[in-house]
């Protein structure tokens, strides 16, 4: 007796298949998933997204490697998740790995799904978001998986400046994999369940001697604080994901667009009183620029990145008057706000960053100069700064710098000065904008009438008075039209909404090139 094959019956095979892949290689997979304080990777797509929106691509992919038993492991997906949904209603891409399913390591096939979601963002010209837990390359699948990693940089490589990409590591991340996030633009850790590193443990105790754990050697913490490799850290995933969604509304979909507006209800034309009495007139006298950017940005509201690395120097987004806007802020309360090695590469990426995705600047200065010190000369500052200074001079976003008190020597310079392409720069009436503090300037103009002077430090301070009264005085730049305005701090956000709106159609171009090549 023949059997008849239905179309009813094709798609009740289908709909059994689907649910087989939908639901993983098993309940006990999911159950230790969990017992380590992870989220599945539907899981996780599920809070990444719009509720219904995911559509999800090759869900029935499988490998087609044979050897060390792999024949007789075909499971759907073959360990990766991609597909596309909506964020806020805007359409974002997205690929994660299943822990589930070989560990969420690399094979042949799960590289070309992935492969194949970097494409169709890049075409479709949307953000991409990787949520990474995965135990590196495939190894029963030898070099091949090692070539799934290079399509995986070179994709990376060809939609920076192009799309946004954000890398999301929910677990581990060993050896030449650490480089795909390294390569995108925002990099997001949590606590505990999460590491990033090229070398493990085993390797570096086998070849050092040295003895650390896993969250020691990569942990969120160590790449929030130390290295820098960590733009965001969290507690749980909930609040990671969360925060990667915020991160999304801020930013547009790609480089032919700007940021979305959010309208809102903080006036464009609030006065900002409480500025002067936030930031002290005397110079040497801390006080934190976080409060300053609250009282400047709308509801107060911002997203720090690198918060904890190179503290020195402040990098945020925020909306003023409803349009996104780049944040470079020194930091008085951190090593007196200098310039150093960390913060002139964190604050020039960002800057980097925002100008390729057209998302205007705002550069708020109170800096003493460059940190002196043999470390520092010997690790490169001149290079590093250099980066910061290559950054701000190649951006063609709208540019406004604004000087609250110090700006001293070659830092005031770099720090967005109208003399490197700044659109509009601005003082407080407590500005002081020299080559040097005045201390230190009168020391080494007057040191020889200093030096015979019955009394030197009656001498020094009049010689300091002086100085001051004749190049630090607050309108002393303005006078030479170094400065487009000296404002009163309480109409500060007035008048930086007002010169933001004006600079929106702003248009320049740079000169033809295939490239730039900027300090290392």
């Amino acid at each position: 007796m023949s059997t008849t094959v239905t179309a009813a019956g094709r798609v009740a095979e289908l709909h059994e298949i689907r649910a087989r892949a939908l639901a993983g290689p098993s309940e006990k997979a999911t159950e230790a998933q969990h017992a380590k304080g992870k989220l599945t990777a539907r899981e996780r797509i599920e809070l990444l997204l719009d509720p219904g929106s995911f559509q999800e691509v090759e869900q029935l992919r499988r490998h087609r490697a044979t050897g060390f038993g792999l024949e007789a492991k075909k499971p759907y997906t073959d360990g990766v998740i991609t597909g596309w949904g909506t964020v806020e209603g805007r359409t974002v891409f997205v690929y994660a790995h299943d822990f589930r399913i070989f560990g969420g390591a690399l094979g042949e096939a799960h590289a070309t799904k992935i492969h194949k979601i970097m494409d169709m963002a890049l075409a479709a010209g949307a953000p991409l978001v990787s949520l990474n837990d995965g135990a590196g390359a495939r190894i029963q699948e030898g070099v091949s998986a090692l070539a799934g990693y290079g399509g995986i940089f070179q994709r990376n490589t060809k939609a920076s400046g192009v799309i946004p990409q954000i890398s999301v590591m929910l677990g581990p991340c060993a050896g030449g994999a650490a480089y795909s996030p390294a390569l995108t633009d925002f990099v997001f850790m949590v606590r505990e369940t999460s590491q990033m590193f090229i070398t493990g443990p085993d390797v570096v105790k086998a070849v050092t001697g040295e003895e650390i754990s896993q969250n020691g050697l990569g942990g969120a913490d160590v790449h929030a604080e130390t290295s820098g490799v960590c733009h965001f850290a969290y507690d749980d995933e909930e609040t990671c994901i969360a925060e990667v969604r915020y991160l999304l509304s801020l930013l547009p979909r790609n480089n032919r667009e700007a940021p979305p507006p959010a309208p809102g209800v903080d006036p464009a034309g609030r006065r900002t009183e409480a500025l002067l009495d936030l930031v002290p007139v005397d110079g040497n006298r801390p006080y934190d620029m976080r409060r300053v950017i609250e009282e400047i940005v709308d509801d107060g509201e911002c997203l720090e990145v690198h918060e904890r690395w190179a503290t020195n120097v402040i990098c945020a987004l925020a909306r003023i008057d409803g349009h996104v806007t780049g944040i470079v802020a020194n930091q008085p309360q951190s090593l007196a706000g200098v310039l150093d090695i960390g913060a002139s590469e964190k604050a020039a990426r960002f800057v980097q960053f925002c100008d390729a995705f057209n998302i205007p600047l705002i550069t708020l200065l109170d800096v003493p100069g460059f940190l002196p010190g043999v470390d520092q000369e010997h690790g490169g500052i001149i290079r590093h700064g250099a980066k910061l200074l290559y950054a701000y001079c190649n951006a063609t976003v709208p540019r406004i710098s604004l000087v609250l008190r110090k700006a001293y020597g070659g830092a005031y310079i770099v720090m967005d000065s109208q003399s490197i392409g700044a659109d509009l720069t601005l003082a407080w009436p407590t500005n002081e904008i020299a080559v040097m503090g005045a201390e230190g300037a009168a020391n080494v103009i007057f040191r020889r009438r200093i030096a015979g002077a019955e009394d030197p430090e009656a001498m020094r301070a009049r010689m300091v008075k002086e100085y001051k009264s004749e190049l630090m005085h607050p309108y002393y730049a303005a006078e030479r039209g170094l400065v487009d305005d000296v404002i009163d701090p309480a109409e500060t956000r007035q008048v930086l909404a007002s010169a933001l709106a004006m600079l929106r159609t702003k248009h320049a171009e740079l000169p033809s090139r295939k490239h730039g090549n900027p300090p290392q």
